[in-house]
């Protein structure tokens, strides 16, 4: 599974999905990380350029593009939400401290049937 997680530069998760600057994903299997690489999105900056449908637009964009199938993260709206929920992302909230423990801690809950 691909799990894509909001990443501070020293490698801590939390924070709001949709003002993200960096974020990680990490592919997964038998409840270990199998690979991690580090993304600049800046969605951060682009969060107040043009309307709300182009800022989703552009993530929807990354996460197709990255093939990810849950989203591990501190917080998000509800209108992010409900298009993670139509895409068929998985999503975890409330994570905190180093984001490679907080992907693999939200692991069961992600894995199983949409």
């Amino acid at each position: 599974m691909i799990v894509c997680i909001t990443v501070s530069e020293d490698g801590r998760a939390g924070g709001g999905w949709g003002r993200a600057h960096r974020v990680a994903l990490a592919t997964t299997s038998d409840g270990t990380i199998t690979d991690w690489r580090d993304v600049e999105v800046g969605w951060d900056t682009a969060h107040d350029e043009g309307t709300e449908g182009s800022h989703h637009a552009r993530i929807a964009r990354f996460l197709i593009d990255n093939h990810v199938e849950a989203v591990v993260t501190g917080h998000m709206g509800p209108p992010m939400s409900r298009m993670l929920g139509t895409m068929r992302i998985r999503t975890s909230f409330d994570a905190d401290g180093d984001a490679r423990a907080a992907v693999l801690a939200a692991l069961p809950a992600l894995e199983g049937p949409v």
